[in-house]
């Protein structure tokens, strides 16, 4: 049964009681239950009265101090937004609390038990995984190619091949790289149709010269005596032979061909025309369409590779993550020094913004209670503290019903 019911319920019995006993033959019990009654009765109605004028008229008539909450609507408001600001949430209590927190090592405990549930590492693979395959990688495309191209704009490619260059050198990569050429050659003059391809093409070029006289003569005689497989052979063993000597490290031919290589490099990497006309060839090709579909296919192979691995760890129950975050964890718990600067950066974050904004929680109640109108309000107040309030009206039946009884008692006396 609601409060409301149950005052109203007490306030009826009085008055009903009252006028029952006007009607019952006088004797002594007649006359102590009607002096309970009608201060039970005086009680009720009193304590009715008081309770309905802290919320509104009584019977709805303008009588003086009544409507209390209404009247004094501004008054109440203040002082609710005073209580709050100034002692309720003040910002010294929050800024005690907030010091008194330990934010770092409560993010990870949460963490912790967030990373421990399995449920919870699916969800999270796939909420990841539904953002990877929404990612808009055609649109992504034009800023790298736009990066990209800033950065070949302001490199200078000349200084860092130089860098390079030297680096490689000192290393003897040049050398490394010219013995990697020669065994490339020695395989490939070694081969029978190189040999048929280099005597081929030596017998058509001979066969091209034109010389008179002995010399003729003498040339002609000695292009019919050889034959292609023949000079092929010859051929073939000069490259085989050249290239021995440019191996053994005591030649000079070797000397004389990787100072020239070095020479030719370091020309190369000094051209700034050159240089420049690389950049502009990569450039071009860099804004070209063929590098655009290129990169949008690598962007999507990659996406689909990272959708494959959630996938799979996703059907592992996120074991890998779980291990990635402990791994992480307990890395991070050794750093005692790190923690406690983000503590101390994050706790004065939180403090800046309690003292930026703290005037807003008043600005807040007072908004919303500026949003309800009288009716709601009175609504509102009586469905939190309507009920305690009720029992006042029950309490005051009661309780001068029994002071009625003691009344009457000591009239008779």
């Amino acid at each position: 049964m609601k409060s409301r019911n149950l005052a109203t319920i007490s306030l009826a019995v009085m008055a009903c009681g009252f006028l029952i006993t006007l009607f019952l033959p006088e004797n002594l019990a007649v006359i102590l239950l009607r002096g309970g009654f009608e201060a039970g009765l005086v009680g009720g109605i009193a304590d009715w009265f008081a309770v309905t004028a802290l919320f509104r008229h009584p019977l709805g008539l303008p009588i003086p101090h009544t409507s209390l909450l209404l009247k004094n609507r501004d008054k109440i408001i203040q002082s609710l937004i005073s209580a709050m600001e100034n002692e309720l949430l003040n910002k010294a209590s929050i800024e005690n609390k907030l010091r008194k927190i330990r934010i770092v090592s409560l993010g990870s405990t949460l963490l912790t038990r967030l990373f421990a549930r399995k449920k919870a590492r699916i969800e999270m693979l796939e909420q990841i995984s539904s953002f990877v395959q929404k990612l808009p990688v055609i649109q992504a495309v034009p800023y790298i190619q736009s990066a990209a191209a800033s950065y070949i704009r302001e490199a200078k490619l000349g200084t860092a091949a130089d860098t390079i260059i030297t680096k490689l050198m000192n290393d003897g990569k040049d050398v490394a790289a010219l013995d990697y050429a020669l065994d490339g050659i020695s395989g490939w003059t070694a081969r029978p149709e190189t040999r048929a391809m280099l005597g081929k093409i030596a017998s058509e070029k001979l066969a091209e010269v034109k010389l008179g006289g002995l010399k003729g003569m003498a040339f002609q005689a000695f292009v019919g005596f050889v034959d292609a497989e023949m000079l092929g052979e010859m051929l073939q063993g000069m490259v085989q032979s050249g290239i021995r000597d440019f191996r053994d490290e005591d030649s000079p031919y070797r000397d004389q061909i990787i100072q020239e290589i070095r020479v030719a490099i370091f020309q190369l990497v000094n051209d700034e025309a050159r240089i420049a006309a690389i950049k502009d060839w990569g450039l071009n090709e860099l804004q070209s369409e063929a590098t655009a579909a290129f990169l949008q296919e690598q962007l999507e192979g990659f996406r689909s590779k990272a959708v494959a691995l959630l996938e799979e760890e996703k059907s592992a129950g996120g074991r890998k993550l779980f291990g990635l975050y402990a791994m992480l964890a307990r890395r991070v718990s050794k750093e005692q020094e790190w923690i406690q600067g983000w503590e101390e950066r994050i706790r004065a974050s939180l403090i800046n913004f309690v003292e930026a904004n703290h005037y807003r929680l008043g600005l807040l109640v007072k908004e919303n209670l500026d949003q309800m109108d009288d009716a709601s309000l009175v609504d509102m107040l009586e469905d939190k503290v309507g009920k305690d309030l009720q029992w006042i009206r029950v309490n005051g039946a009661v309780c001068g019903f029994v002071v009625g009884l003691v009344l009457t008692v000591i009239q008779m006396f």
